[in-house]
């Protein structure tokens, strides 16, 4: 059994967002991922998206894009995206799925999931350069969010298994490296040990600020559906 990841999927079967404006490699991406999809995934097999899923404001018009996403193979996890308006509390959303007969998937929200011997864990983040100013509120609130997610997967699933965090800002992007900065996201995660990081956001030009590879001790990999060419990356 694997373990895939895709972030930014973007769906917008009820709403009218076409994605074109990061680049024309955008122009039928729905497609694109679904074929990728078929050609990777077992039913046995799990795919994470670290966030921005859907366009819709509210959950109730969700229903198409998670269709689209139910009737693909696998078990599929969702963490929450900058763009997720439609995003209520845990309990509501999988109240919806159930309504939905949606099955085969479910959410990482504060809390964690275990599969094999791995755990999964998450959080949305944030970044500074969001501009608003609750910004350190928010990092603060999302750094706490992160550590709650995998003391979760620790009090659940033990300590002898792999804890992977997926986020969707990216924890780190490469002006932390020019400053030597860490920051709350990759302090915790080197608190708890954690050796693997997947993170989505960055689209267009500015995939250019992604960090990829080991920092701190971190394997770090952008998964934004443009950055991966909208093929799903195999973690395990």
């Amino acid at each position: 059994m694997s373990i895939y990841t895709i972030g930014d999927l973007h769906l917008s079967f009820k709403e009218n967002k076409p994605m074109d404006i990061f680049g024309n490699n955008w122009e039928g991406h729905f497609e694109k991922i679904r074929k990728d999809w078929k050609l990777k995934v077992t039913e046995n097999d799990l795919v994470v998206i670290p966030g921005d899923f859907s366009w819709a404001m509210y959950l109730k018009d969700t229903d198409e894009d998670f269709k689209y996403l139910n009737e693909l193979p696998g078990k599929k996890l969702l963490l929450k995206g900058n763009h997720d308006y439609w995003w209520t509390t845990l309990k509501s959303m999988r109240n919806f799925l159930e309504e939905n007969n949606f099955k085969s998937i479910d959410f990482i929200h504060n809390n964690s999931y275990v599969f094999e011997d791995k755990i999964i864990v998450g959080t949305r983040g944030w970044s500074k350069t969001e501009g608003t100013s609750d910004d350190d509120k928010i990092i603060n609130r999302e750094v706490l969010r992160l550590e709650l997610s995998i003391k979760d997967g620790i009090n659940k699933f033990g300590e002898d298994k792999e804890i992977i965090v997926f986020m969707h800002y990216p924890p780190i992007i490469k002006s932390n490296l020019i400053n030597n900065e860490l920051s709350g996201f990759v302090k915790i995660m080197k608190k708890y040990n954690i050796k693997r990081c997947y993170y989505g956001h960055l689209h267009s030009n500015s995939i250019r600020d992604a960090v990829e590879g080991e920092h701190c001790g971190i394997d770090f990999k952008l998964v934004s559906a443009d950055g991966l060419d909208f093929k799903l990356y195999k973690v395990k």
